[in-house]
């Protein structure tokens, strides 16, 4: 039987790792921790120490809640009210948890490894291992996905670091432009790889409504604008299934 062009194949687990830390380097590596370095810059802005960057990205490693804790503690915002914010900008997270570990569950580990790498699930680690994982032995996605992200949740610290040490040499709006480097990584991602409609459906959708509900309410624009957008793609692509 001749084997399917799209499946990859490491050989082992541990080559598997190898060969997601491998992969994780270039443009992944660029964009993530070209935002870690505007965050970096941020904690210094906003008067923390460099310790205070680094223990976030340590703990947390979610950029957007990160943002949302440095600029609330910045002005003094009560506690409640910094826990909330980071705990419902972070919420996006859980359902990226949901999907991804049924997909690189298999590979005969004990259950505290899959909640070790569940802390490093994050946008573009998530995008990458949704889109290569598939195609591997089952035995090596849990490899594959913990050396990518984790070299790139490495690299981050690094680029905390060196964002904050940097500061005073860019100018901040440079520095501070870079955090929006992820996002628009991780939306190409996505569109770079059109094959399943609903993919496609949920970002025309999101592109059109987003702007008029910005308008409507900056506040919940976006929440909105996802999950309208991606629950008329699910729909349309369900019963474009099913008629098909």
């Amino acid at each position: 039987m001749t084997k399917d062009m799209n499946q990859r194949d490491f050989g082992t687990a541990p080559a598997a790792l190898r060969g997601g830390a491998r992969e994780s380097f270039g443009v992944p590596m660029m964009v993530l921790c070209g935002s870690y370095l505007g965050f970096g810059a941020l904690v210094r802005e906003s008067d923390l120490a460099v310790w205070h960057g680094l223990f976030s990205t340590l703990t947390a490693w979610a950029l957007p809640g990160q943002v949302a804790l440095v600029e609330l503690y910045s002005v003094g915002a009560p506690l409640l009210v910094i826990a909330s914010a980071v705990a419902l900008t972070n919420a996006r997270l859980l359902p990226m948890a949901m999907t991804l570990m049924p997909t690189i569950r298999g590979a005969n580990a004990p259950r505290w490894v899959y909640y070790v790498t569940a802390h490093v699930i994050a946008v573009t680690g998530w995008a990458a291992a949704m889109r290569v994982c598939p195609t591997l032995p089952s035995e090596q996605r849990l490899a594959y996905f913990a050396g990518f992200s984790g070299t790139l949740w490495c690299g981050t610290m690094i680029a905390t670091a060196i964002g904050f040490a940097l500061a005073d040499a860019v100018p901040a709006y440079v520095t501070l432009g870079l955090v929006f480097l992820n996002p628009i990584y991780f939306m190409l991602v996505f569109a770079s790889d059109l094959r399943q409609r609903s993919r496609m459906l949920a970002l025309v959708f999101g592109a059109v409504a987003g702007p008029p509900l910005y308008l409507w309410s900056p506040d919940w624009s976006l929440v909105v604008a996802g999950l309208t957008a991606g629950t008329l793609a699910f729909v349309l692509s369900s019963k474009y299934k099913a008629r098909s």
